[in-house]
């Protein structure tokens, strides 16, 4: 199954952009998600078999923390697949366009899948760096100069970042030389025999390359501009699927650190860069004018929440996972949905959308909806989340942290609000330009709230069993 899911994109791929025909190209837009869902439900059911040589599953593997991460990916792929066959008939994208966005797309799943399966540190490195080069395709996918600009701040600042991360693995490898290997099982069975000072060198090295991707502040300059330039569906996918990529790889690490008695070290970055991420939230929630560059803040705060959650432990991990699915679901599901908005109004500025639910209803309350979701009112799971890791504070005699924390995310709520209530109801002088959209345009957002609310209100064992073990990774 590994070799489907990082070799299968490729030859599809190239099957695409030698016919290039649509047809061609929406089946296999279509297919290659399809794929992941039944890889998925196999890796449920506890079925796996291996196609190519044994030797690709010593560098690649499925545990459960990956099995988790894979599929919060697969859903928001999917999703994100589907609603591309949308924007291509609303922005009547040529053929050959369609061909190298469904391409440079099976190219971006298929390196943030490695990223997920990777087992050795370098490699997983590799494969960040190649979410960077595929991904900036995509944002430039419009031909704008704004989007131009935006993937050239995305490159420039992301490979900085990585590079960063590179030095830190290279620290890493100084300190560990009695391990002899970057294997993160090695890694982790001998923690105790890398030296201390070359461990909590590297780890700042790498908690600065791999936060760069995660988009935590005060490095998290590229984020409002690539994922407000990107066309909708690839916003959903930076947001839900590549933050927790690079999130995926700060946790792995700290798996190491945790594994070598030097967790107070990165917990205290971890609490510091989630708060100061709640705050720079809070600060651009309320003087936001573009309502896609709103959304990219909400994810600053919510990447940061997860931060805090890391550093708080246990209670806090299991909380984060939890809040990880909350987060992507309905960060999906607001950046699809915003897609509507766009193709309706035609221009991203807050205050040139009002009354949306006049003009079509289903796209004003899925875009209230959405922000129920993500603002973290129950019966959804970021209610939950946020309970949780508030409930961990008080555990761990940190109370007082509620205090900023709520209050943070009041200010936050409270700007996301304003904004999304004023362009549902409001009315102004601004009036929608397109006509209306057809329903695939609503249906998988509709599906993601209906999944947000089951995880919410009764959440399946089946679920609740894969988050467990998700949070159990790190001990």
């Amino acid at each position: 199954m590994i070799t489907i899911l990082l070799f299968l994109p490729v030859f599809l791929g190239a099957a695409v952009l030698l016919i290039s025909r649509k047809v061609v190209t929406r089946t296999a837009l279509l297919l290659m998600p399809a794929i992941y869902i039944a890889v998925v439900l196999c890796l449920w059911f506890g079925i796996n078999w291996v196609i190519l040589p044994g030797w690709l599953n010593i560098y690649f593997n499925f545990d459960p923390i990956g099995i988790y991460f894979l599929t919060i990916m697969t859903v928001v792929y999917s999703a994100a697949s589907i609603y591309s066959l949308s924007y291509f008939k609303e922005h009547n994208v040529s053929p050959q366009k369609e061909a190298g966005y469904t391409v440079t797309m099976f190219l971006f799943a298929a390196s943030m899948t490695g990223v997920i399966l990777s087992t050795h540190l370098a490699l997983m490195w590799v494969f960040v760096e190649a979410t960077t080069l595929s991904s900036a395709l995509l944002i430039y996918f419009e031909r704008k100069k704004s989007s131009l600009e935006a993937a050239w701040k995305y490159i420039y600042i992301c490979s900085i970042g990585i590079s960063l991360a590179f030095v830190g693995i290279i620290f890493l490898s100084i300190g560990s030389k009695s391990v002899g290997s970057l294997f993160f099982s090695d890694l982790y069975q001998h923690a105790s025999q890398i030296n201390p000072f070359w461990l909590l060198i590297s780890f700042v090295f790498v908690f600065v390359g791999f936060g760069t991707k995660v988009g935590i502040a005060p490095i998290h300059a590229w984020l409002p501009d690539a994922h407000s330039e990107a066309p909708s569906p690839i916003s959903a996918m930076l947001s839900g699927t590549l933050l927790n990529t690079a999130f995926l790889g700060l946790i792995r690490y700290q798996e190491i650190m945790i594994h070598a008695n030097q967790e107070y070290f990165s917990n205290f970055l971890f609490l510091i860069t989630g708060f100061l991420s709640l705050l720079i939230s809070a600060v651009f929630m309320l003087q936001v004018k573009n309502y896609k560059r709103m959304l990219a803040y909400s994810s600053i705060e919510n990447m940061g929440i997860l931060f805090i959650g890391i550093a708080l432990g246990k209670p806090g991990i299991f909380a984060a996972m939890i809040l990880l699915v909350a987060h992507s679901f309905s960060k999906t599901s607001l950046f699809l949905t915003s897609g509507n908005i766009l193709h309706l109004y035609q221009t991203k500025k807050i205050d040139s959308v009002s009354g949306i639910l006049k003009k079509d209803s289903l796209t004003g309350w899925l875009w209230i909806i959405s922000l129920l979701s993500i603002s973290g009112m129950p019966p959804f799971p970021s209610f939950i989340a946020k309970f949780l890791i508030i409930k961990a504070m008080f555990m761990l005699n940190l109370g007082w942290l509620a205090v900023p924390f709520f209050i943070l995310l009041a200010v936050i709520v409270y700007g996301m609000s304003v904004s999304v209530f004023k362009m549902s109801f409001g009315e102004s002088e601004f009036t929608a330009t397109k006509p209306g959209l057809n329903f695939s345009s609503y249906a998988t957002q509709i599906i993601i709230l209906i999944l947000l609310l089951i995880i919410g209100t009764n959440i399946p064992d089946m679920i609740l069993n894969l988050i467990k073990n998700a949070a159990g990774f790190l001990n």
